[in-house]
């Protein structure tokens, strides 16, 4: 599953829209996801699953990358 993570770059920093930022990562649920990005400085917002149409929409960007991490 492809879940879409939504951040800030330091876990100090307060959530702002404009400052947020998006990537994919390749799991097998939100609590995997959020394991394998503990050890990074991110400040977790949100994580969806993106599928279907979603998923579809998503890959047609040129910046469109999954992060397959151990």
């Amino acid at each position: 599953m492809i879940f879409k993570v939504y951040f800030q770059e330091d876990k100090t920093q307060v959530p702002v829209r404009e400052k947020t930022k998006t990537i994919f990562v390749k799991a097998g649920s939100e609590r995997e996801v959020r394991k394998k990005l503990a050890d990074q400085p991110y400040n977790i917002e949100f994580v969806t699953l993106v599928s279907g149409e979603f998923l579809e929409y998503e890959q047609q960007n040129e910046d469109f990358k999954v992060l397959e991490i151990d």
